[in-house]
């Protein structure tokens, strides 16, 4: 299916997270040795289907997100490290088992690990890089961070199932796809970033800044997400553009879609979703839905509003490198759709 629906007008936004990546460059040195290290087993298939998706080109947002955020607060150990580890272990497991729950045939532009090995093999995989994440966890020592973390994991395993029990619910509203997506994607992402100034001792206030940083950037990069599945393309999304649409799953252009249309048109959207009868066809013609009733412009400009609370949260803390770095993460979050 080739469609793709320009966004908006003008060329892709140019916001990079190049300073981020300057900045946790060491660290991250460090975080991937970990992962090939903690990735190991003896168990062949482990370090496998573990390697396929650690080395597919995934931009490890979320470790860098800690390490920025510790290194923010003048952090000088190695725990920073050892959880940013976690929190990429935390969601490369969550990938292994969203893809099975999804029947998911492609992740970042490869075959998902469950076409080449399997459901089952996918879903232990990712049960082992969820307990050396908390092994790992456990080693930094601090009970807080064990706490955000593992609160973090129950949290996602919650979105999961909410999510599946939404699956082709046309009736869904705006605050349940809201509830979804905060459980499922911004919950690590706050998580991600409260632990750096938890474990370099920081302020509860400080605290609270970053776990709003985190969670609002969350929310935006989900929708950026559910707004690009429409009108991306499969280079940039490392997926199917439509895969949500052929699984039926109702986010929130289709929640906006579905509600402002017609009853001819509530039928289209019924039929397409409920019957799984989403083919490439009714994909353009979802698209096109879409796009008369504002669906995907309203989706960006909510994750622009969620940038904004997340740009918000940072505002009273000092001017670092590190702040000006996860700023940029926000512009570069958004500027994926223009």
């Amino acid at each position: 299916m080739g469609v793709v629906l320009n966004l908006e007008n003008g060329k892709r936004g140019s916001a990079s997270i190049k300073e981020l990546i300057g900045l946790t460059a060491a660290d991250m040195g460090r975080v991937n040795e970990l992962i090939l290290s903690k990735a190991g087993s003896d168990v062949e298939m482990i370090p496998e289907i573990a390697n396929h998706l650690i080395s597919s080109g995934g931009k490890r947002l979320r470790p860098m997100v800690t390490l920025a955020a510790a290194q923010m607060f003048g952090y000088s150990g190695d725990g920073h490290v050892k959880l940013a580890t976690s929190v990429e272990f935390m969601h490369t497991a969550t990938l292994l088992h969203d893809d099975v729950v999804d029947e998911s045939g492609l992740r970042r532009g490869k075959k998902t690990a469950r076409m080449i090995w399997g459901n089952q093999a996918s879903v232990l995989v990712g049960d082992f890089l969820l307990g050396q994440a908390f092994r790992m966890m456990v080693d930094v020592g601090s009970l807080d961070a064990l706490d955000i973390l593992s609160t973090a994991a129950s949290i996602i395993a919650e979105g999961e199932v909410m999510q599946l029990a939404a699956a082709k619910n046309l009736e869904t509203t705006e605050d349940e796809h809201f509830a979804v997506i905060k459980a499922k994607t911004a919950a690590l992402f706050s998580a991600a970033a409260e632990v750096g100034p938890v474990i370099a001792g920081a302020s509860r206030t400080d605290r609270a800044a970053l776990r709003s940083y985190g969670m609002n950037l969350g929310l935006a990069f989900q929708l950026i997400d559910d707004a690009l599945d429409y009108g991306g393309n499969s280079k940039e999304l490392g997926k199917n553009v439509g895969d949500d649409f052929r699984e039926g799953k109702v986010t929130l252009p289709v929640i906006l879609a579905y509600r402002r249309g017609t009853g001819a048109e509530r039928e289209f959207w019924k039929h397409a979703i409920e019957t799984d009868a989403a083919d490439d066809a009714a994909l353009e013609k979802a698209i096109g839905l879409m796009t008369r009733h504002g669906a995907i412009a309203d989706t960006i400009g909510r994750a622009r509003h969620f940038g904004e609370i997340a740009r918000d949260a940072l505002a009273p803390l000092d001017a670092t490198p590190q702040k000006a770095a996860l700023v940029d993460v926000i512009d570069f979050c958004i500027s994926r759709v223009g």
